[in-house]
């Protein structure tokens, strides 16, 4: 860690250049780690939930994120509000490297490069930036973008999604609004997210969805709040059993 007390006047430059070299060190660390596009993509199809921890610090980020993985959810999402998000995924994926960390992307390409060099494997938002995921198809990044319309969501898969995310879903029809996307649009990978509950998880599944993105219902502000994991673990078990039946009941 750099010692601003002992730089000689030239010390920005110092400082710049030593920054610098970390953000490509980090960067080469993700490209060595980094699993294909491929196998993300059929990780994020098998387990069928992304969680979505949108949290008011790092510390809770990480707890959250630690507990869905301990109950058995292999991948999370890092909002963008999370303050120091990208420093949150670096530790994240240093210390569990096994866990699938995406990161919430809403102020363009910038942004896009800072969470990635910090250790994203995939992207993800809340609406369609045909910046990010041009740049995400380029680089064989897994991109997820929003989208609500069928016009949008035909625009985020010829440019190259590799799933669309219907958001917010639950409020214009939910897993009706899914079903009725899928019918002309079936090549479509969709993601249900914005709203999902336990009520509504197996429903979204059933109606088409890829997965499903859940936020709230999954990672109560109570249980990180009162720091109980063993609630998050268990609802992670649960909304995992959701996906799994629903993809029973459909063979």
């Amino acid at each position: 860690m750099l010692e601003l007390t002992t730089l000689e006047p030239d010390a920005s430059a110092t400082q710049k250049t030593a920054l610098s070299a970390r953000a490509e060190d980090d960067s080469q660390q993700r490209k060595d780690k980094h699993l294909t596009r491929e196998e993300i993509r059929k990780q994020i199809r098998e387990v069928g939930v992304i969680p979505s921890i949108r949290l008011e610090s790092a510390e809770t980020a990480v707890f959250a994120a630690e507990n869905v993985a301990a109950g058995g959810i292999p991948i999370v999402e890092i909002a963008a509000t999370i303050p120091g998000s990208d420093q949150v995924i670096r530790d994240l994926t240093r210390r569990f490297p096994k866990l699938i960390v995406g990161a919430e992307v809403v102020a363009g390409l910038d942004e896009a490069r800072r969470q990635l060099d910090a250790g994203a494997m995939f992207l993800t938002g809340p609406a369609f930036d045909p910046g990010v995921t041009g740049y995400c198809v380029e680089e064989k990044i897994v991109v997820i973008p929003g989208a609500l319309t069928p016009t949008e969501v035909l625009f985020a898969h010829r440019a190259g999604a590799d799933f669309v995310k219907v958001f917010p879903c639950s409020f214009v029809g939910g897993d009706r609004y899914i079903r009725a996307l899928q019918a002309p649009l079936p090549q479509v990978p969709l993601i249900a997210a914005g709203g999902v509950t336990q009520g509504t998880a197996a429903s979204f599944i059933s109606a088409g969805a890829a997965a499903i993105g859940v936020g709230e219902d999954l990672i109560p502000r109570q249980a990180v709040r009162i720091k109980d994991g063993p609630w998050i673990r268990e609802l992670a078990a649960r909304f995992l059993n959701f996906v799994r039946q629903a993809r029973a009941a459909m063979e």
